[in-house]
This record gives C-alpha cells, sequence and structure tokens, in this order.
C-alpha cells in the first residue's frame, strides 16, 4: 500500500453527481466510503482477493455465447482504468480539449486476452492500481475538482477516481453473479 504520509485527498467528500454523466452513477455507487483515499484501501484488496480466489477451470470461461471470457473482463477492467485515468490526468492539468470513448467490445476483441497468461493478468492489474492510487493521491483539491468532457459528457476529476474502483466492483459482482 502506499505511505498515508503522501495524502493529499483525505477531506475530499464523495463526488458530486451533477458533475458526472449519469452513466457513471452507478459505478460512482458502488462505492461506500466517503473519500477516494479510504475507497482505495478497502476497494483494492477486495478485488486483488477476488481475482486470487478464482479457479483456473473458469479463466476462459463465459457463461453465453458472445459474453466476455473472466480473462477478457480482468483485461477490460485494465483497459478502462488505463482510460479512465488518462482522463483524470488530462482534467487535472487543465487540458480543455473534449475527449472521446472508446468502444470497449472492439478494445476486448482485440486484446488477445485468451492467449495471455493469468499470473501475468493480474500482476498487471496490480500495477495499473497501484499507479492509479499515486496518481489520485498527488491531486490536490483543485486538480480533484477539475473537469473535462469525455464521450460528449461532463466529467471531473474525483468523480474519475470513484469510477476506477468502482467499474472494478460492477466487474466484481458481474463475475460473481453470472461466472462463478
Amino acid at each position: 500500500m502506499i505511505s498515508r504520509s503522501s495524502q493529499k485527498n483525505n477531506s475530499m467528500s464523495r463526488p458530486d453527481l451533477t458533475k458526472v454523466a449519469p452513466f457513471y452513477h452507478n459505478y460512482i455507487n458502488q462505492v461506500s466510503q466517503d473519500n477516494l483515499t479510504s475507497a482505495f484501501q478497502s476497494g483494492t484488496p477486495v478485488f486483488l482477493n477476488f481475482i486470487d480466489s478464482i479457479p483456473a477451470t473458469k479463466y476462459d470461461y463465459s457463461y453465453a455465447p458472445g459474453k466476455w471470457t473472466i480473462k477478457e473482463i480482468l483485461q477490460h477492467v485494465i483497459d478502462a482504468e488505463r482510460i479512465f485515468n488518462y482522463r483524470a490526468l488530462r482534467f487535472a492539468r487543465k487540458d480543455e480539449t473534449p475527449l472521446s470513448g472508446f468502444d470497449q467490445n472492439k478494445y476486448v476483441e482485440l486484446s488477445k486476452a485468451a492467449s495471455r497468461d493469468w499470473n501475468d493478468l493480474k500482476d498487471e492489474f496490480r500495477v495499473v492500481r497501484r499507479s492509479s492510487e499515486y496518481m489520485f493521491r498527488s491531486f490536490d483539491e483543485d486538480q480533484l475538482n477539475a473537469t473535462g468532457v469525455s464521450s460528449n459528457n461532463p466529467l471531473y476529476v474525483l468523480g474519475l477516481g470513484y469510477i476506477v474502483i468502482g467499474h472494478t466492483l460492477h466487474h466484481k459482482r458481474i463475475m460473481e453473479e453470472r461466472y462463478l
């Protein structure tokens, strides 16, 4: 875990949902903590313990034709977290250029997750998540409140931090309900 001494955002409250497109509300609402640091500190181990518990016989399983496999879901979580982090960095640095969305199905299709080693995927998630924690922890209140536009919708940095965590928890719930 990252040292608590470098925390700048301990006092930040939950995201203001009026500053975030309704599409993202479900992800934000997955997170029960009232500050971003606590959300990372509790959400990350929950997801890591969960993916560590998935049996090898399920890695390439999908519950229906055309649905993603568990490996593809984990690759999607990694890809999406990187994209959310990029958006947060751009907004925190006051880049006002509207950002485009991404086609998650195309990303999964082209990811070649089926040929990836499960342990490599898990390690990659750990590294990406740790990077996310450092980046969000580095932001001050002004940066956490910085806004931008992505996919023609409003977003802001604090909201993206909660989206990063909530998106992961959302996919954890789907895997528990439909895959395991």
